[in-house]
Parts: C-alpha cells; structure tokens; sequence
C-alpha cells in the first residue's frame, strides 16, 4: 500500500546492491528486545497521555526488565557458565550478547530513574505526592510512627551480620535494607539486614483527602531508632536481588506435576543474576553485599533512589480519573443479541470474529457458560495457558463436569509465571471430574482453542473457538486480540484432531485446512511466501502483511529476504523483538517494518499474502494464528494457523484491523536497517488505531445493523 510521505527512510540506500555477510543479515534477538522496551518507556515520555497512565508504562517497563533479566540474562548467563558457545543468528557468543545487554540495560535503567524524577515533579504539581524521608514532619510522622509501631514492626524479623549470623538467604525480587550500626554503650559496630516481606505494601498512603505515598524502605530507614533501640545508625541502604527464574524441563520428570510444585519453590532459590543497590550507599555496605551476593555471575548495579520501579503501579490505583484514560466499556457482538443471546445460533447462522478489547471478553465466557448448562451439549475440550486469577472460564468448565458433560481441559503447566496458579486450577478441574491433560513434556500447548461437541437434530455438531490471545478475563481489557466462533465442520474435524494430539500424541494425519506446529506451520508459511514470489516474478502484483509479537526465526527472515529481492512488498507489524533487517539495500530494499506502542498492547498474530492482487483485496489469503515467528513456537509448542474465509470475517480482519494497523501515525514506530527505531510524526492527518478501534463497531459482530449504518472504509481513508 502507499506509504504516507512523512514517514523517511533512517540511513541512505547505497546505489549498488550488495550480498549482506549471516552477521549482517540479523538484529540480536535480546537487543531488539531491550529497544522494545525502550518504546515503552517512551510511552511514560509521553505527553499526550494522562499522568498516571504515564506512570503505568514506567512501571510495566520497569516490570519487563525484571523478567528479562530472570529469564534472558539467566539463560545467557547458564551457556557462558558451561562454556556453551553457541552464538546466535547474528553470530554473537553468549558472552558478547551479555557485555552489549549489560551496558543497554543500565542505560535503560539510568533512563528509568530520570523519567521518574519528571514524572514525580508532575505528580507534585498533580496534588499526587510521594515523600522523601527529609520531608515527612509534623502529623505525617506522628502517624506514620505509630503506623510503624502497630502494622510494620510487628512484621520485620531484623537479622545481625556476625560470625554466629551468616548472611540471609534473599528471595528473587526481595527488596530489603542493610544498616551499619554502632552500640551506644560500648561502641561495638554491626551490621543488620531487615527483609521487607514481598506481602507488605510497597508504598503507605497517609490519611487524608490528599495523595501522599511514603515508600516502605524509607519509613524503615526513619524509624530504625525504634528498630534497633540503643543502637546508633551510620548508613542505610536498600538493595534488590533478581535470580534466575526459568524452568528447565528435565527429560526424566515422570511426574510434571510433582516436577513444577517442586520446581516453582527452587525458582525462588534460583542463583542471583542482578543485584541492585540504591544510589549512595556506602563503600563498606556495598562492598559486604558484592561478597556475599555478587559472585562472578552477578550483575552488579547501582539503580538509582527507587528500586523495584515495576511497584509503582501501586499508585496508579489512586483515584483519579482525571489523570487516567478515560473509561471504556467493550461492546458486546450485535449479533448475538439478535439470536436472544444465543451463542450457538448465532454462530450456527455465521462465522463471527469479535476484537478484544474493544468487544467484550465476556462473550468467549458466554459461549462456555452456554455450553455448560446446555443439555444437547455432550462434550468441550479446551486448552488452558494463562487463565489467571480469575476463574470464570474454570467455573464454566467445572460446571458443565458437574453436569454430567464429557470435559477435557489441557492446562499448560509450562506457562512461564503461571506454574503455580496453573496448577491450583488444574487441581480444582480435576476435583470437579474434568479429564485434565499437561501435554507433552518438552513442548508447551500455546495454541487456544475451545471445542463444543452439541447434538442436533441433523447429529452432532462441533462448535469451535479460535483465539489469538490467552483465556484471561483481565489481559483481554487490554490485549488486543481476534476471538474467531465457527461451526465449519471442516475446522471442527481439523480442531478434534489437534486435541487428539496433544492428549493422546495421536499426530494428525488428515488436517485439512488448519496448519499446526510442531508440524507443517513454517513450511506451510514458507510455500506461501513462495506464492507470492511467483506472483513477482510472473509481472503480477505481490504482497504479503503480517502482524505478530515477535520475528525471530531465520528460514522466515530468509525467506522474506528473498520475497523482497524478487520484488514482493512486504509491510510488517511487530510490536516486539524483529530480527529482520528492513530497508538494507540490496537485502530488504521491499520489506518496511513498523512497531505500534499505546493504550492497548497489541497481540493477535495475523498474515496476509496478496494473491496475485494488490493489498487490500476479496481474493487475499488471510490466516490467523496462536503463533509468532520464532524458533520455539514453530519446534518447540503446539500451535495453530488458521485461514479465514468467510466474507464478512475476511473483511473486518482485512480492511478494518491489518489497515488500521497500517495507517496508525500516533503511536508507530519505524525500524530503519541500523537498528533504530523512529516514531513516526503524523502531520496533519492523525489516525489512531486505537481510538478508531473504540469509537467503530466491527463489521462482523454489527449483525443486521450492518445494512444501516455506514461503515468507515479504510481502503479510502488518507
């Protein structure tokens, strides 16, 4: 499609053409992601946004660094510790990947800490205040004293330092306060540690109409008189401690039950990857901690005056709307309000797409509560990856158990974070006569699909649910993702299969039309791509889009290489990690790539290839998928890719979500083929995808008033 004039290309094309050497070909995977994380922290620069939504992306930055560090670093650091030197796609050994991540993370770091500087400014100026210790006086500290006294004393364990004191044992993101004291009555030092219990506030909200927060550490460090009493204080410290938080998969585990409850409690005890210090601790303090928590394999920083910056979204539940998004209220489908709110004959009349957020979740739990209290239902098979905390879609399942349905649930106990409420959920399903199912061991279930199994008056009919996002009531207000509801018999024998697989490792040999992983799902993009080269070559138009998290996996970059040579236009949409160079000549002259960052996180995974016509058109082949672009999700995870081929489907995933996507100039970024990402200056035609997204219904759900009220075209919009 046409490229808006604003947005320019970052470095000069070189007029020759050049063969790019493997280590030119690839952006590391681990730096890419840290330039992800960048863009969010950008969001919290953001003026356009209210200030406590600012607030929120420094936190969720803050929070992603944490699991990067837990997860990525760890994995890094566990090669270079059995001298793994595996390099990655761009040719990186896992100790050059660890100096280059090392120094972007604390640049990244040095970057949070001055935007909650400006940020902090603006929450005073807002009436919102968090105090320093210096400014706590008069009423604030007579209560906090006594707050101090009544609900946090009681709580701390303090723990000497000395030769009959070893030094503590400190929890993954356990965030404490190490003090140098000296007693009054004979001058004896000591050094002491109080652990800060993960279970206790971060921050104190001191009574009154007025916002004010008082960090915990900082009432700590004030009232350590009434802590250690008798003692005088010499120096005062916070320190935060991540530890390798991933879980390896041995090929012994028997048990993946057993394995995971007794895995989840060695991750806490996982061994210390990062270790940071608050700003202006002293030399002797800071020397203790590197001896008794660096190592060789820590990662030592000092983090500024706020560790833990993920906490802070603590404060954003402060209740202030006017410095918040403004409300939004999802829509629920048209369509089936017209059948009486009935799922199935909604469904049974059309193929129906819902878009998350900006339609309801609760029609996916609808669907299964139907189904549940159903009497012509007889069977629901579902996978499980993240559920969370909330457990409407449980309930729904426990329900129709009890109803005496045949209920299979296949719950992932490998979901990264989940492990343990995973296994809480399988246990109560299990209590409740649900077959439940773990998978494979090696790899994890990522696809999410629901099958209803209901008697007609013609037999059985299958009822199916394709989605590209999680069973998650609270990721779903804000994940942007396709539900996809068909009784296509073809896709309900395609689904049937795939459960079959993963609970019987009965491998599918009659798939129709649904592509799975480990399986054909590359090969089948691969031959699709291939398509359009065809289409190149042969003087026809050819184009593909494609919308994902993330763009790893090689063959594909490879492969998209090679499309844009013979002259295929290739748009990407990748929020996250893109290993794919754009824009170098010679190598990915065709290929531009584009990452949106905003209110809502986007999520669905969706590709488009032209067909032999131009983008948009009724004849491209359109597919919607569980699976982003990267190696595991092609070898190492059970994942679906899906064609859609209903018109109306076709349509609003087409013209209305991929375009949308396309044209957004408020909150697009543009990758340029150093590595460097642009956001892109919308002139004087704004579009917000996400604004527009909020204020149109979808085509698909607007049922018979589709016929009546106009539909915005994006085919024709600037």
């Amino acid at each position: 499609m046409t490229r808006p004039a604003h947005i320019v290309t970052i470095a000069e094309a070189d007029d020759d053409a050049f063969v790019a050497e493997p280590n030119d070909r690839y952006f590391n995977r681990e730096l890419s992601w840290l330039a992800f994380n960048r863009r969010v922290l950008e969001e919290a620069c953001n003026s356009a946004h209210p200030l406590l939504e600012r607030l929120r992306f420094l936190s969720i930055c803050g929070s992603n660094l944490d699991e990067f560090f837990m997860v990525r670093v760890a994995g890094l650091k566990g090669q270079q510790k059995q001298d793994v030197e595996r390099r990655s796609a761009d040719g990186l050994t896992p100790g050059q990947q660890l100096g280059a991540i090392v120094a972007e993370a604390d640049r990244l770091m040095e970057s949070q800490q001055a935007v909650w500087g400006d940020l902090r400014v603006l929450l005073d100026q807002a009436g919102l205040f968090i105090l320093r210790r210096d400014a706590i006086d008069g009423e604030a500290d007579e209560w906090l004293a006594t707050h101090f006294r009544e609900q946090i004393f009681p709580i701390l364990t303090p723990q000497a330092l000395d030769p009959a004191h070893p030094f503590p044992f400190i929890p993954n993101k356990g965030l404490s306060v190490i003090f140098d004291l000296e007693r009054k009555s004979d001058k004896e030092p000591i050094r002491e540690i109080v652990m800060l219990p993960a279970t206790m506030p971060r921050f104190v909200r001191l009574p009154g109409d007025q916002a004010r927060y008082v960090s915990v550490e900082t009432i700590v460090k004030r009232f350590a008189p009434v802590l250690f009493p008798g003692y005088e204080v010499h120096g005062a410290a916070a320190f935060r401690v991540l530890r390798d938080s991933d879980i390896e998969i041995e090929e012994e585990a028997e048990d993946l039950v057993r394995y995971f409850a007794n895995a989840i409690k060695r991750r806490r005890r996982g061994r210390v990857i990062r270790l940071e210090l608050e700003t202006g601790m002293p030399d002797a303090l800071e020397g203790l901690l590197k001896e008794e928590l660096g190592g060789s394999d820590t990662i030592v920083t000092e983090s500024g005056n706020l560790l833990g910056i993920t906490d802070l979204d603590m404060l954003v539940d402060e209740d202030r709307p006017d410095l918040k998004f403004t409300p939004f209220t999802p829509r629920f489908p048209e369509r089936i309000r017209e059948f009486g709110g009935d799922c199935f004959a909604a469904i049974s009349a059309k193929d129906i797409v819902v878009h998350h957020p900006y339609e309801t979740f609760e029609v996916v739990l609808a669907f299964l509560k139907q189904a549940a209290n159903d009497p012509d239902v007889v069977a629901i098979k579902q996978t499980l990856y993240r559920a969370g905390k909330q457990s409407a879609v449980i309930n729904a399942l426990i329900a129709a158990a009890e109803a005496g349905k045949s209920v299979t649930a296949v719950v992932e106990l490998k979901a990264r974070f989940d492990e343990e409420q995973n296994l809480v959920w399988a246990s109560a399903l299990e209590r409740a006569g649900v077959q439940v199912v773990y998978g494979f061991i090696d790899w994890k279930t990522h696809a999410k699909v629901s099958l209803v199994v209901r008697r007609e008056s013609g037999g059985f009919r299958t009822y199916c649910h394709f989605g590209t996002g999680n069973y998650h009531p609270v990721t779903a207000k804000i994940y942007t993702d396709l539900s996809y509801f068909t009784a296509d018999p073809v896709i309900g024998h395609d689904a049937a299969q795939m459960f079959n697989y993963v609970t019987g490792y009965v491998e599918p040999q009659d798939m129709k039309i649904v592509s799975l992983s480990p399986g054909d799902l590359r090969q089948r993009l691969l031959r699709l791509i291939d398509a359009e080269i065809v289409h190149a070559q042969a003087g026809r138009p050819a184009s593909i889009w494609a919308k994902m998290n993330s763009l790893v996996d090689p063959a594909l970059i490879d492969k998209l290489y090679e499309a844009s040579g013979a002259g295929v236009e290739v748009d990407l949409i990748i929020r996250g990690i893109c290993c794919l160079r754009p824009q170098v000549p010679g190598l990915s002259d065709n290929i531009h790539v584009k990452s949106i960052v905003g209110r809502f996180l986007e999520h669905s995974r969706i590709c488009v290839f032209g067909n032999g016509k131009t983008l948009p058109n009724d004849g491209a082949k359109l597919y919607i998928s569980s699976a982003d672009w990267m190696p595991r999700n092609f070898d190492r995870r059970v994942e679906y890719m899906l064609p859609i081929t209903n018109p109306t489907v076709h349509d609003q995933i087409l013209d209305q979500v991929m375009v949308a996507n396309l044209l957004d100039n408020e909150q697009s970024w543009i990758l340029g083929p150093d590595g460097d990402y642009t956001r892109v200056d919308p002139g004087d035609k704004p579009f917000n995808l996400h604004r527009y997204f909020m204020t149109n219904p979808s085509l698909s759900g607007r049922g018979a008033a589709l016929q009546k009220v106009p539909t915005l075209s994006l085919r024709a919009a600037p």
